[in-house]
């Protein structure tokens, strides 16, 4: 099992976010955690990346791959991440390979003690041709575009091959193009064996291999299950407190206002 979260109460800063937070995802799984803005769905990715902890309490506990102690090295190896915060906090002045570089020490930019090997920078720029994002190999961090920017950031999430991939808002703020051209690469990375964790508030960010959705509403699941059962007007409506339409075709999902 990739996660098992039991009874677990969560805090950021003053506020408790989570009580007796229940949730298992398992491996190979496809999931999308659906929420309004403070519903929770940071602070669940918090509790998963070990940024925070849980409050610890008798009959608790969250495990990752059947631990509840893993070692914060084998979890980078195992899971990526492309977040917004990620993003926003990047340090400006290093180049595009020392972005993706850094996927190999879990560091925020490329530091003096911190070395790469040849076959690491090989490595890293075999994954940026891969994405595309080649020609930013030499370029300062605060001179590409955001999409440039999280194409980057996918290729550090990537460099370990992970067996999972956490999105966090993954096409927020892209054009068309740049949404439609990281949907993609989410896509091609949902092999049988592989893991997706799909956080947001947009039913088209959706992909066609998710199956199962969890709504997040006030710090609490309000609903969890198949795709097609979750998503409808009805849910999403209660969810974000205003009358909206869900439409499907070819397995995308739409909202509009009712």
């Amino acid at each position: 099992m990739l996660l098992d979260i039991r009874n677990a109460d969560a805090w950021v800063n003053q506020n408790k976010i989570f009580n007796g937070l229940n949730l298992q995802i398992e491996q190979g799984e496809k999931i999308a955690v659906l929420g309004p803005n403070g519903a929770g769905k940071s602070t669940l990715l918090k509790l998963i990346t070990r940024e925070i902890y849980p409050v610890v309490k008798e009959n608790s506990y969250i495990r990752l791959y059947g631990s509840e102690t893993i070692n914060l090295w084998e979890l980078r190896k195992k899971i990526g991440l492309l977040s917004q915060d990620l993003q926003a906090d990047y340090t400006p002045y290093c180049t595009g390979l020392d972005v993706v570089l850094s996927g190999f020490f879990g560091s925020v930019g490329q530091h003096g003690h911190l070395q790469a090997t040849d076959e690491q920078r090989t490595q890293a720029l075999q994954t940026m041709k891969q994405l595309g994002i080649i020609q930013a190999e030499s370029i300062m961090y605060q001179r590409l575009s955001t999409g440039q920017q999280r194409r980057l950031l996918l290729a550090r999430a990537l460099i370990h091959q992970p067996e999972a991939l956490i999105f966090d808002e993954p096409s927020s703020g892209l054009d068309p193009g740049a949404a439609f051209a990281l949907l993609k690469q989410m896509r091609n990375f949902c092999r049988p064996d592989h893991s997706l964790i799909l956080v947001t508030h947009h039913l088209d960010e959706i992909i066609p291999e998710v199956q199962r959705v969890v709504l997040i509403k006030q710090g609490k699941i309000v609903a969890d299950g198949d795709k097609a059962r979750i998503l409808t007007s009805t849910n999403i409506s209660l969810l974000y407190d205003i009358p909206v339409i869900v439409s499907e075709q070819d397995n995308w999902y739409r909202i509009r206002p009712a």
